[in-house]
């Protein structure tokens, strides 16, 4: 069994193959960050950021992490069908945590955008990576966060210049493969988007079969004045994986920023999205929607801090659970004392499809300013049987009758999604859980 000790351990020995890669500096973040790690050490019930989600399954298994991309056949075709169709999109994909240039497909950037492994651009461009790398992700906060920096190896590193609008979504595909032994991997992504940049980035993190392995993935991302960024997170992992992944967001002046976390997959899961409003005229909007069978966790926890008045933040998150699966939705909106002015909403709706499903929610409104609009509610409850009634008398049958009620419930966070490929496909993603929960019996 793993413990804190066992990572701080294997730290040491891979710290030296590290520095050999990288400026000196790296270095320096890299101690820093498992230092805060030691301090830390994982999480436990008796924190109250962590009341309902225990840790201690993923200590179980001693995961290895992979040092460098290792070319295991996995073919083209394949990953076409992992891969959202037709969105015309700039693939970006990490097998294991590492750039995986051959299974990439960028074609012509506009000038000046650079998307690139950040173990490259650490490279080619150490002195704009430095201004940014680490500096929005807390790792005194989060000890997955910490672990992380203190594992920098590989990643993506996206920037936007000035007044640069990139048509094409981005994907960043990262795709698990476990083959003799549970593997363990950090990817971080740093994207910086200058004042009056335009650019749709998606990220994917998908496995395979049952293979157990731990993601533990960084996601830093600036956002500029004037600059508008919709993002998405799809995370559709192995029925054996654990997933840790923090979003964390810094917005300028009159700035736009949409995000929306799709969660379908893996054993054990937490999602943190940390978004700071940290100048006037700024958009935010974090959605989710998670679906969970079986005996998964999954954890969203968000973080809204509205520093700044004249600002807006909008937050949907809705859950559909079955079998014994468990979720938890943490949400929290702080309006600091001169965030005069502020609009800011939150909602969590969850549907339990058994008896035994179960979901914590915990919306919270931290306000120190006395002129803003701020709301925030929860709701958790079974399909409506008078509509399912409804709908049968339609001549519908029962179990269409309720997918019907579920891709309905669901279409309110997925009609947000601007790009129509990912929505189709999440939406046939839907249907396909759904028709497998109701084969075991779960959703009847």
């Amino acid at each position: 069994m793993a413990d804190k000790e066992t990572y701080i351990s294997k730290f040491a020995e891979l710290e030296t193959k590290l520095s050999e890669t990288a400026p000196s500096w790296v270095h320096d973040i890299r101690k820093s960050a498992i230092d805060r790690f030691a301090e830390q050490g994982f999480p436990t019930t008796k924190n109250e950021q962590w009341r309902f989600t225990r840790v201690r399954p993923l200590l179980r298994h001693d995961f290895e992490p992979v040092l460098e991309y290792e070319q295991d056949g996995l073919p083209a075709r394949k990953l076409d069908e992992l891969c959202i169709e037709d969105t015309g999109c700039r693939r970006v994909t990490f097998v294991n945590g590492h750039f995986a240039a051959d299974l990439s497909d960028l074609g012509k950037l506009p000038k000046g955008v650079r998307i690139e492994s950040l173990q490259k651009a650490l490279q080619t461009d150490p002195e704009r990576v430095q201004r940014h790398l680490s500096k929005y992700a807390d790792t005194g906060n989060n000890p997955f966060v910490a672990l992380n920096t203190a594992h920098l190896i590989d990643g993506t590193f996206i920037y936007l210049p000035k007044d640069t609008r990139v048509k094409e979504p981005i994907h960043l595909l990262h795709v698990t493969r476990s083959n003799a032994k549970p593997i363990l991997s950090h990817p971080r992504i740093l994207i910086v988007a200058e004042a009056n940049t335009r650019a749709s980035i998606v990220e994917s993190y998908i496995g395979f079969d049952a293979d157990t392995y731990f993601t533990n993935p960084v996601t830093e991302i600036t956002v500029m004045d004037r600059a508008e960024i919709d993002h998405c997170k799809l995370q559709k992992e192995s029925a054996a994986a654990y997933h840790m992944g923090t979003v964390q967001v810094h917005l300028g002046r009159d700035s736009r920023f949409k995000t929306d976390f799709i969660s379908i997959g893996g054993t054990l899961v937490r999602n943190d999205v940390n978004a700071v409003l940290d100048d006037e005229g700024i958009e935010c909007s974090v959605n989710g929607l998670y679906l969970a069978n079986g005996h998964q966790h999954i954890d969203n926890h968000t973080l809204i801090e509205h520093a700044k008045p004249h600002c807006t933040s909008n937050e949907l998150f809705k859950g559909i659970l079955s079998d014994r699966a468990k979720a938890v939705f943490n949400g929290r909106i702080h309006v600091h004392p001169d965030a005069q002015k502020t609009d800011a909403r939150q909602t969590n709706r969850c549907i339990l499809l058994s008896d035994d499903a179960q979901i914590n929610t915990n919306p919270q409104l931290e306000i120190y300013a006395d002129d803003v609009k701020c709301t925030h509610g929860a709701a958790v409850g079974q399909i409506d049987e008078n509509a399912v009634f409804y709908l049968r008398s339609r001549g519908i049958e029962k179990s269409a009758a309720r997918q019907m009620l579920i891709e309905a419930f669901a279409a309110e966070v997925l009609e947000g999604i601007k790009i129509n490929p990912v929505r189709e496909r999440l939406t046939m993603d839907i249907i396909d859980w759904f028709t497998k929960a109701r084969g075991a019996g779960k959703a009847d």
